[in-house]
């Protein structure tokens, strides 16, 4: 499998902005579906956003209109841009793989993750 490698969480206040970025190097993008999950202390994981080989989009409600996830093939890279954050926000984010590139966010079977990186929102 590829290695995941996020990057770009930190502390913020909120109403701030961050951009993850998940480097993915060797991966062939056109195969898969990608996404970003994050879990918060004492919370399930949850899918946040996720796109497909067609890079269609799609989005957990609480994140539609603040969050957009995008790629760059020819670099490797997946991004998460993070607009208006909130202390609801804090977590720690993971990049994913789902190996059938039609995948959505309400069907992700996520086949390799990384290893996240940490997101904090203060009030």
């Amino acid at each position: 499998q590829v290695p995941l490698v996020e990057s770009g969480g930190g502390l913020v206040q909120a109403g701030a902005s961050l951009r993850l970025s998940c480097t993915a190097s060797g991966l062939h993008f056109d195969n898969y579906a990608m996404a970003w999950f994050r879990q918060a202390p004492g919370k399930e994981r949850e899918a946040v956003a996720a796109i497909d080989h067609m890079d269609r989009t799609t989005y957990a409600d609480f994140v539609k209109g603040r969050f957009a996830i995008s790629r760059d093939a020819t670099k490797n890279i997946l991004y998460l841009q993070m607009n208006n954050l909130e202390p609801d926000d804090t977590a720690m984010y993971y990049c994913v793989t789902d190996n059938t590139p039609f995948r959505t966010i309400d069907n992700l079977r996520p086949d390799n993750w990384g290893q996240g990186t940490q997101v904090t929102v203060s009030s």
